[in-house]
């Protein structure tokens, strides 16, 4: 009882800072869930729980969504999701959780480095950048922080960033999911009760997420978010290693 209450806490809270920051939702809870399945099965319920968060923030901001944005990284997204969720299935699950932490630590290690050489992207490589969040978010469900090294960029206005990142991670969850219960089904289904007090404790966390969004700068949500990211990427890397 007391690990289904920290779960759905962290849902709650998890939901509303990720609305602002446009990612961290599986950062912050996958750790949590962890705590009560193994990898595979918890990327999957993280996954469900990602896509119903994912689809609320869209019917909350839909009128902000830059389709612009969305057409440009929405095939490679869904391309890399698939192939990435294919993979997920037949990797071993101490490597996943190595997979998953070092990416956590090295991608905002990324980030800064960019922002000291001032190096930016090119527009040709979005692309890359699509399909590799996309990749990651079906192999591991940390698509986007990656994601959000490419589409700040292109959209400076953070109403149109938070939903155009809602509806192309809901694209992500969308392919991956089917792929997930193909593989796992029934170790997915086992976990239905936990899945669905998630989802609502998720929903819920995007309602105070948007009234963060209108009222508030975003700048120190995203340094809360990198610090999570870092230290969730420690810890898989633990997990792996003991």
């Amino acid at each position: 009882m007391e690990l289904l209450l920290l779960a759905c806490l962290g849902a709650f809270f998890a939901a509303a800072l990720t609305v602002p920051a446009g990612f961290g939702l599986s950062t912050m809870l996958t750790p949590i869930v962890l705590l009560l399945m193994g990898p595979h099965e918890a990327v999957a319920v993280v996954a469900v729980v990602h896509g119903a968060h994912n689809a609320g923030k869209y019917l909350a901001l839909r009128e902000s969504v830059d389709v612009s944005a969305f057409k440009h990284y929405g095939i490679w997204l869904v391309i890399g999701a698939i192939v990435g969720a294919l993979l997920q299935n037949q990797v071993p699950q101490d490597p996943l959780l190595a997979i998953i932490g070092l990416f956590l630590v090295l991608l905002p290690l990324l980030s800064l480095s960019e922002s000291w050489t001032g190096h930016r992207i090119p527009e040709a490589n979005d692309r890359v950048g699509g399909f590799a969040s996309g990749f990651m978010g079906g192999l591991s469900g940390h698509q986007g922080a990656l994601r959000a090294m490419f589409l700040t960029r292109r959209l400076t206005d953070k109403m149109a960033y938070a939903a155009t990142a809602s509806v192309l991670a809901l694209c992500v969850d969308a392919s991956r999911i089917p792929v997930y219960l193909i593989f796992r089904f029934d170790e997915t289904v086992a976990h239905a009760q936990l899945t669905a007090f998630l989802v609502v404790a998720a929903l819920l966390g995007v309602r105070v997420g948007k009234r963060w969004l209108e009222s508030m700068k975003s700048e120190w949500i995203h340094n809360f978010v990198t610090v999570g990211v870092v230290a969730s990427g420690i810890f898989y890397l633990y997990e792996a290693l003991t």
